[in-house]
């Protein structure tokens, strides 16, 4: 894991860095004002990925009912493959623990293997699928669930 960042609690002030973030690895982005609303709602809460040179990435979690599901989690390019996503993935499912979650959620382009590949070594399943989910380009979705384990 690369020591030179930090996750911590996003915050409205990181709206613009999350959406720059968005935008280069979604191809159906999220707009400033839907950060904006997810960091503001007591629903849901925002994780950073802080380094040295900026914002390296981030995870959107929503809770509600004692069930979890991860809407968003993304890293720049240029920060990939040094366990940033899997440092925010461990955050974000300890955020749910906390919120007494007891399962987590999440939707995954079938062609994104490797975020697959991240879920599924953290113990998510799949557990269904959406047809054409994903708008641009058009393309199904895996859901994958993962059940949480509370510690005493």
């Amino acid at each position: 894991m690369d020591a030179r960042f930090r996750i911590r609690s996003a915050t409205l002030a990181d709206a613009a860095a999350l959406v720059a973030i968005e935008r280069r690895c979604f191809s159906d982005p999220w707009s400033e004002p839907s950060f904006c609303e997810a960091l503001g709602s007591e629903w849901t809460f925002g994780l950073a990925a802080e380094a040295t040179r900026g914002l390296a990435g981030y995870l959107i979690g929503r809770e509600a009912a004692g069930s979890g599901e991860i809407l968003n989690l993304a890293v720049a390019p240029e920060f990939r493959r040094r366990g940033i996503g899997g440092a925010l993935l461990e955050a974000g499912l300890s955020a749910f623990r906390r919120r007494r979650a007891s399962e987590v959620f999440l939707e995954v382009r079938e062609s994104n293997r490797s975020a697959q590949a991240l879920y599924l070594e953290r113990g998510f399943r799949p557990v269904g699928q959406r047809a054409s989910y994903y708008r641009n380009p058009k393309e199904d979705a895996l859901v994958l669930r993962l059940p949480l384990h509370q510690h005493a």
